[in-house]
């Protein structure tokens, strides 16, 4: 079974979004705790990037699950309008709406929508850390407004079958990845090439800085254009473990690159 890493947002003196004396940081602690004991009792691994009210910043967090060795990352938040009382729902961002990030997001708000929030579907965050950092799937779930009162009573009511939610809509991701590679290995290699994805840019002039930069670090790559977005993009390879091992190589040089399957994507 995969191992998981689990990311209780914000932490010590970072409260995070707050209404009438609660803490999103508490709300975000309890439930990825309760979690955790879900998905342990299905045969998961699973670990914590914090199981105590401590301050990590978003780049410590990514880099703790980094260091884990986890198949998958998931942070958990509560979302928050500038006026209370204004919108409701679960939400899930994604670095990018695709692949196994796209599955684990489209996962969880079904099963927390079935739980009684609104689904309001899934947001592509491409300048969040603990998304663009993390070497793994990652998805960060908005577990309804803290500021809306309806929410915050759904929250405390069926705390039990929230926590149960996540869990479900992670274990179906991890089952379904599961079955998907038990396909021959040389088919799914040619079929799904792999290249190293170093950067994905609104504007052409930073993507061209970045790919002049590691074209003097000797490495051979690429601008791809991707609907409205720039993509930086290195070598071609046929197995995820070469790909890994390059990604690795890229990280330690300073470059934040990440393997992946060669997809079609776009710039939100």
């Amino acid at each position: 079974m995969a191992k998981v890493i689990l990311d209780a947002g914000h932490g010590g003196y970072d409260n995070g979004a707050s209404f009438e004396g609660r803490l999103e940081k508490n709300d975000t602690l309890n439930l990825v705790l309760a979690v955790g004991d879900l998905l342990e009792k299905e045969g998961v691994e699973v670990l914590y990037t914090r199981m105590e009210d401590i301050y990590q910043s978003p780049a410590e967090k990514a880099a703790i699950g980094n260091e884990s060795g986890a198949d998958y990352f998931i942070s958990i938040h509560r979302n928050s309008s500038p006026e209370p009382e204004t919108y409701s729902g679960v939400q899930t961002l994604v670095f990018r709406d695709e692949g196994v990030p796209a599955l684990l997001a489209e996962n969880i708000n079904r099963e927390l929508e079935k739980t009684g929030f609104a689904n309001l579907g899934t947001s592509v965050r491409p300048n969040l850390a603990v998304l663009r950092r993390t070497r793994m799937p990652a998805a960060l779930v908005e577990v309804g407004f803290i500021n809306t009162e309806q929410d915050n009573t759904l929250f405390d009511l069926k705390f039990p079958e929230i926590a149960q939610a996540v869990a479900s809509g992670i274990l179906q991701t991890i089952r379904l990845e599961e079955e998907n590679f038990m396909e021959p290995e040389m088919e799914q290699m040619e079929q799904r090439p792999y290249t190293i994805e170093t950067g994905v840019f609104m504007h052409y002039e930073n993507a061209k800085r970045l790919a002049e930069n590691m074209q003097e670090d000797g490495f051979d790559c690429y601008i791809e254009t991707v609907g409205n977005c720039y993509v930086v993009r290195h070598g071609s390879f046929r197995n995820h473990e070469e790909a890994k091992k390059e990604e690795k190589h890229l990280y330690e040089l300073g470059y934040e690159a990440r393997a992946c399957v060669v997809t079609v994507h776009t710039c939100v």
